[in-house]
């Protein structure tokens, strides 16, 4: 496989069904593919991983709703939104390959179920429309939010949702909130703070997705699913179960990463895997 230094990003913008404008940055050339990130993440984090697609075909890097270059959630917000979202983008770009990680890969899913617009899909450790979402942390890290503490909120995430390592999940709640406020200080968390209403809204959609499962066994596009070695047996489970579902899916497991391994520098081994398994055919 040939590589080459990809173009400049390029910002563009499209207006979705409900009049949102929707960002977006378009890089390299060749075959398109479209890349929707997940919760609590930005665009931004995820540009290590769209430079190294680039090489091989054109990125359209999309600023998710309530986000950056991207219009509001809108007090409508659905997973739906999301869906058209992508089929705004995919309208103005042409793009027929799409890569999706955690809510983006659900997003992904759900354009596809409903729309089969793309032809190839890779989703790194997608949420899934039949697993379990816990909702118990919800209810206090609304309150959190409304009362301004920002830190605490994100505590009572990262202790309830499932994906903290035990011991976190064991600490005291203002233990936690404490190293928050030292480990959580900088360019990330000056991204990551305005999300932390739209990662309830998020989740929210995630948790109204479960029993869903067998509505998915009509898929038409070729599917890659990525997990990492240390991600929860829980997880693989889910992924295994949905792997089995789609007609048409393959799943593959990246040695070292974990839920966030296409942000940051690891997202360039990400995009390897990806590039060999979207160009394919």
């Amino acid at each position: 496989m040939s590589y080459r230094t990809p173009d400049p990003a390029r910002q563009r913008s499209v207006v979705s069904a409900d009049g949102t404008s929707i960002g977006y940055r378009s890089m390299g050339s060749g075959p398109g593919v479209i890349v929707v990130g997940g919760a609590l993440f930005t665009a931004q984090d995820y540009l290590p991983l769209a430079a190294e697609l680039a090489r091989s075909c054109t990125v359209h890097l999309v600023e998710r709703r309530g986000r950056g270059a991207s219009g509001p959630l809108g007090h409508d917000y659905s997973l739906q939104k999301e869906v058209d979202d992508l089929l705004a983008v995919h309208t103005a770009t042409g793009a027929r390959l799409a890569f999706g990680h955690s809510y983006g890969g659900l997003a992904i899913l759900e354009t596809v179920r409903s729309s089969p617009v793309f032809d190839r899909i890779a989703l790194y450790e997608p949420g899934t429309p039949g697993g379990h979402v816990a909702t118990e942390w919800m209810a206090p890290y609304r309150a959190r939010l409304a009362a301004g503490d920002p830190y605490g909120a994100f505590a009572y995430f990262i202790q309830g949702s499932g994906g903290a390592p035990a011991f976190v999940a064991k600490l005291p709640h203002w233990y936690l909130r404490a190293a928050l406020r030292i480990g959580f200080s900088g360019q990330r968390w000056q991204r990551m703070r305005p999300l932390l209403e739209a990662n309830l809204a998020e989740h929210e959609q995630l948790a109204a997705q479960q029993d869903r499962l067998e509505e998915f066994t009509d898929l038409t596009a070729a599917t890659l699913i990525l997990c990492g070695t240390r991600t929860s047996s829980t997880t693989r489970a889910e992924l295994d179960a949905l792997t089995g579902t789609l007609p048409d899916a393959t799943r593959d497991t990246m040695k070292g990463l974990d839920h966030f391994g296409p942000e940051g520098k690891s997202g360039r081994a990400v995009a390897e895997r990806v590039v060999t398994f979207i160009l394919e055919h």
